[in-house]
């Protein structure tokens, strides 16, 4: 592998984020606020979603109609972009096809030719090419459980581990471009009990109904908290509210009704103002626990 000194060079003065995520909708509902705080700090960010979401249920009962189911991948597609914008976000789609769900006992098979059943190298490849052309300083994507057991996630997170290697391998996909070695990977963490407990004492406190009870008191206890695991905290509570529109503007998945939005945004960045992420890889010094998806990169980058 050539070394990630030799990569670096030459790669300009603007820090750079990518986010891999499997479905539209994903980059809203996990590390938005994040993503949002860094471009207003002047970073350059990418979303790259591996799928169209085409096998999306709509969840939204305002925009349950056969029109919309006809035209799902079209207008997940505009959904998308409009996220993007309001994210600030530059954005890429793979181009593979959603795998769906599965849901019964047992589980039925998944449809040929999704992406959880094409082989791992040609979304590796895709990847590659994206991280080439872009040149991360930081990747975010799920952890080996895909942050659920969403067959897309687990795969998201299979094509974003080998292609943070690959892309910095001069032997491996040489038609798709220079080498280049991103120096950190998180796993994106999302609710945690910890999270759920804190919002549900907040709501009680203030005399307001809790979604979470009901959760909490089937979490079993010998499950562990991803807070366990995480590193690094984000601070960016000044960017719920750019995340909650970001998240409404996928109007088929989101129910602006639903439990995103049961907390009000002043307890949210009272009680909990952060993101949570856990370092994974890294070819950058930082001291753990972290506050900056980029420490130890800011050194490395002519900012």
């Amino acid at each position: 592998m050539v070394g990630s000194d030799e990569l670096m060079s030459g790669t300009g003065s603007r820090l750079r984020l990518m986010a891999v995520h499997a479905h539209p909708d994903d980059e809203s509902s996990k590390g938005a606020a994040t993503m949002a705080k860094y471009v207003a700090e002047g970073a350059e960010v990418m979303v790259v979603t591996c799928t169209g979401g085409e096998a999306g249920s709509i969840l939204n009962p305002a925009m349950d109609s056969p029109e919309v189911l006809a035209n799902m991948s079209a207008i997940r597609r505009e959904e998308m972009a409009k996220a993007a914008k309001i994210l600030g976000i530059q954005h890429r789609w793979l181009g593979f096809v959603d795998s769906g769900l599965p849901e019964g006992d047992p589980l039925p098979p998944l449809p040929e030719g999704c992406f959880a059943l094409t082989p791992l190298e040609e979304p590796v490849r895709e990847l590659v090419k994206v991280m080439r052309e872009f040149r991360p300083h930081v990747v975010l994507t799920y952890d080996e459980n895909g942050g659920y057991p969403h067959p897309d996630h687990i795969r998201t997170h299979e094509v974003s581990m080998a292609a943070f290697d690959a892309a910095a391998e001069p032997d491996r996909f040489p038609e798709a471009g220079e080498p280049w070695q991103a120096l950190k990977l998180y796993y994106m963490h999302g609710f945690s009990r910890a999270r759920m407990q804190a919002f549900h004492d907040a709501l009680v406190e203030a005399g307001l109904e809790s979604p979470y009870a009901e959760w909490l008191g089937k979490w079993d206890p010998d499950r562990p908290d991803v807070m366990e695991r995480v590193t690094t905290r984000i601070e960016c509570a000044d960017y719920f509210e750019v995340r909650d529109e970001a998240l409404k503007a996928h109007a088929t998945q989101i129910d602006p009704n639903s439990r995103w939005f049961f907390v009000p945004l002043e307890m949210q960045r009272r009680v909990w103002p952060t993101e949570e992420y856990e370092l994974v890889r890294s070819l950058v010094d930082s001291t753990l626990p972290e506050d900056d998806l980029f420490a130890g990169v800011r050194e490395k980058v002519n900012t």
